[in-house]
């Protein structure tokens, strides 16, 4: 069959790895697997169970009535390379210097300069596929990487297999032929979401016998926003008035997303494996207006405030996890890194200068997490997204957040607890929060050598930062 995951010189390459990598603890029988889905750019609203009465995810769905679903996910960026480095080491992007889409799209005339940061996930970095596979884990990366060219991909980087990861920050097209360099083509008009799930479910039937790891980040639904047909034409019949969701064609995309994701844990079932694998489903950023609404969340990919960085996050661990649970504690990208190693039983190979915290006490429902505040810096443009931003740094402490922007180092403060749409300002009437959560974003800045912005002395205050009329050209290229 054309596009078969693995043929017999893939094999006898898998058995030379495995046999050449030093095992630091015997794989056991009891060892979970663990299955990772990543959606691109799918917005906290975008599932039924998360609030959307347009789209469609039943499969999505099941998985958060048989899990824990965490109300106030977040990402680590706004957008996704940086996001994607982060879960797969457990750092900040401000810490790995990976802080933004990769190349990035600075606009024509900045009055800030972008900082010398790294386009690319370093090769001494410890994912979480390496670790596994010490501990006798056979992985596989399917679908978007962009985290570097050839020499970065995800072989490099711990994995067995690479299906569809490329340096490419989406799919040509999602239709076959795809033109991707790392995926053999399917027949003609093959829709990509699919077969990455088909890629998936064959991965997981030839590796039934021992413990595996599937990173899954899917190209969807980020652009070209493309469905198919049939799926577009229903949803076209199902709009109706007041609905704030109504584009037709991305719901297909999400529809046939929340299929792919049907299919894993049908084929888990099918092979008596369900009983023995996490499964983990998150999203890299915040939905991309005006594709979708993240309504009451303010705008979405690209900005900093909620709609840009509060993801939907899913975690079902059998037998520890109790059905329906709803989890309202802040928590973030990094966090999937010590979570999945202490859930597989690696607690002890996390490294240090790690960032993330394990969730297992809120999986277990045995305890708090020993956090204060979570961050984000972000020394980067976005003016070709819509509700975009300016270079800046937030910290949330409890219910506030508060956001400084370099060009000016203004801040903003809200308490979304009761202004979760971040529609009042809170900075002029409480200077004390305002020195209070500045002191500790600032201190935290020098912690993990957070590269800033520079001032750009060609800056012409006669024109714009960034010219409009450019965005259709730099959105086609943005990530």
């Amino acid at each position: 069959m054309s596009g078969d995951f693995v043929g017999e010189r893939w094999w006898a390459v898998l058995c030379l790895a495995l046999i050449s990598v030093p095992v630091f603890g015997a794989t056991r029988s009891s060892d979970p697997n663990v299955v990772l889905i990543l959606a691109d750019d799918l917005g906290w609203t975008d599932l039924s169970c998360y609030g959307s009465n347009f789209y469609e995810t039943p499969h999505i769905d099941r998985l958060a009535r048989d899990g824990l679903k965490f109300t106030q996910a977040y990402s680590a960026c706004t957008v996704c390379s940086p996001t994607r480095a982060a879960i797969l080491t457990g750092k900040y992007p401000a810490r790995l210097r990976v802080t933004d889409w990769i190349p990035g799209l600075p606009p024509e005339n900045p009055k800030l300069l972008v900082p010398p940061w790294t386009k690319y996930l370093p090769l001494e970095e410890i994912t979480i596929a390496r670790v596994l596979r010490s501990a006798g884990y056979v992985s596989a990366s399917l679908g978007k990487w962009h985290l570097g060219g050839e020499e970065y991909y995800p072989d490099k980087h711990g994995f067995d297999f690479n299906v569809a990861g490329s340096a490419a920050p989406a799919p040509p097209n999602y239709f076959a032929p795809y033109k991707i360099a790392t995926l053999p083509d399917g027949p003609p008009g093959e829709y990509l979401t699919d077969r990455m799930g088909e890629e998936a479910a064959r991965f997981i039937e030839q590796h039934r016998e021992k413990p595996f790891f599937l990173y899954m980040p899917l190209f969807a639904v980020h652009t070209p926003i493309r469905g198919k047909e049939a799926l577009v034409k229903k949803y076209r019949a199902k709009r109706r008035a007041g609905q704030r969701q109504t584009n037709a064609v991305y719901a297909a995309m999400i529809e046939s997303m929340d299929d792919s994701v049907g299919l894993i844990r049908g084929k888990l079932d099918e092979l008596n494996l369900s009983d023995r694998t996490i499964v983990v489903f998150a999203s890299d950023n915040g939905g991309r207006v005006p594709t979708t609404s993240n309504h009451p969340l303010r705008v979405g990919k690209g900005s900093c405030y909620e709609g840009g960085v509060r993801v939907p996050l899913i975690v079902y661990w059998p037998g520890v996890t109790k059905a329906g649970t709803v989890c309202d504690v802040p928590v973030i990208s990094m966090d999937l890194y010590p979570t999945i190693l202490e859930m597989t039983g690696q607690a002890d190979a996390a490294r240090k200068g790690m960032d993330g915290v394990s969730l297992v006490p809120l999986l277990r429902n045995a305890g708090a997490l020993k956090r204060e505040a979570l961050f984000w810096h972000y020394p980067h443009y976005q003016h070709y997204q819509l509700g975009g931003t300016t270079p800046y740094g937030a910290i949330r402490a409890n219910d506030y957040k508060l956001i400084e922007f370099f060009d000016d180092m203004r801040v903003e403060l809200y308490n979304l607890r009761e202004d979760i749409g971040e529609q009042r300002n809170l900075a002029a009437g409480m200077p004390a929060k305002v020195e209070e959560l500045r002191t500790r974003l600032h201190a935290w800045r020098k912690d993990v050598g957070a590269q800033m912005p520079s001032r750009n002395s060609n800056y012409d205050r006669s024109k714009p930062e960034h010219d409009p009329a450019n965005r259709t050209r730099q959105e086609g290229r943005n990530q």
